[in-house]
């Protein structure tokens, strides 16, 4: 399949310093509460200033978060998650790694999915505009490829609109919350 242009791949490094129990809570923090200094993000996960500040260098690294200028004031720095798309790989050396990396994933997508699902408190307007949906179809890989592009097409064009509105989220103007997308397309398993 062709490599999605919207979305820089992980590659086996970026996986490696991804895999930190740390560097995954804080990416987690970035993205479900946005934009924070190594400070903020220290005081919410209980961890000091020059721990997370360290786990932030590294992870600018390879393009897992990114500095939102918009924000700083001075020397200080604010960061926001980065996107990246990550695909099943035949490297026998990094499978270790892609398979914790995975499963840390898909137990924060477990775990977002169901803290929504649980609120009680969600707007009726928030709760017509969601969705939560499975579909099972029979395709060609062809046919999986051009699906997803044409998904991620969709994404990028609504998410883009969202761009530089991190000052107006949090002044609560306009109606606007931070949103959670969730798209995975994949073959099942043969029988």
């Amino acid at each position: 399949m062709d490599e999605l242009a919207h979305e820089p791949r992980l590659d086996a490094a970026a996986m490696k310093a991804f895999a930190h129990p740390l560097r995954l809570r804080m990416f987690s923090v970035l993205s479900n509460s946005g934009p924070a200094t190594a400070t903020l993000l220290a005081q919410r996960l209980g961890e000091n200033t020059a721990q997370t500040s360290y786990h932030l260098r590294q992870l600018e690294r390879h393009g897992l978060v990114v500095e939102d200028a918009n924000l700083g004031k001075g020397r200080e720095r604010w960061w926001r998650a980065g996107s990246f798309s990550m695909r099943k790989s035949a490297d026998a050396a990094t499978a270790p790694v892609e398979a914790m990396l995975r499963s840390a994933m898909v137990e924060d997508q477990a775990a977002t999915l169901q803290a929504w699902l649980s609120d009680d408190t969600a707007q009726e307007e928030w709760v017509t505009a969601s969705l939560e949906q499975s579909t099972t179809a029979i395709l060609t890989a062809a046919e999986l490829a051009a699906m997803n592009r044409e998904v991620q097409d969709v994404i990028e064009r609504h998410t883009s609109e969202g761009t530089g509105r991190e000052a107006a989220l949090r002044a609560q103007s306009d109606g606007l919350r931070r949103i959670r997308v969730y798209y995975d397309g994949f073959p099942l398993p043969q029988e």
